[in-house]
């Protein structure tokens, strides 16, 4: 798997960080995550299953490549988002159209927010305990 053609990228979204890569050939198409299948890994659940193909749809030639993404950390969301930035993030490697479409989409930015931490003196991080004047 360390070919020169392999295209690697990665992608984080809150807490999750995703290593992608394609690979040229192989089972063209197909996209393995943690070593399952797309529809698999997010059984159920069509939106991230569309969340991760997007990327694909939007660029010519990329059904020729096979996906593997390795996902870690955060929720089923953030780590369908972290999976799309890598995708986003390698097939921008194939040449400046492909970069500026998914530019254009905003794919290519990482989302920084994240959750914000909680406070002493209070329940949440930003929610207060109800005040009494008296």
């Amino acid at each position: 798997m360390t070919d020169k053609n392999v295209l690697m990228a990665t992608g984080r979204r809150k807490t999750s960080v995703a290593q992608v890569r394609l690979i040229p050939g192989g089972e063209a198409g197909k996209v393995t995550i943690n070593k399952k299948p797309l529809e698999e890994f997010f059984r159920g659940r069509g939106r991230h299953i569309l969340t991760v193909s997007l990327p694909l749809t939007k660029i010519d030639g990329a059904k020729d490549y096979e996906i593997r993404a390795k996902v870690l950390g955060g929720g089923i969301t953030g780590q369908a988002e972290a999976i799309r930035h890598g995708v986003a993030r390698a097939l921008a490697k194939l040449g400046d159209d492909a970069k500026k479409t998914m530019r254009k989409e905003g794919w290519l930015t990482r989302d920084a927010r994240m959750v914000e931490r909680k406070k002493p003196g209070q329940p949440k991080a930003r929610k207060k305990f109800q005040y009494s004047k008296r």
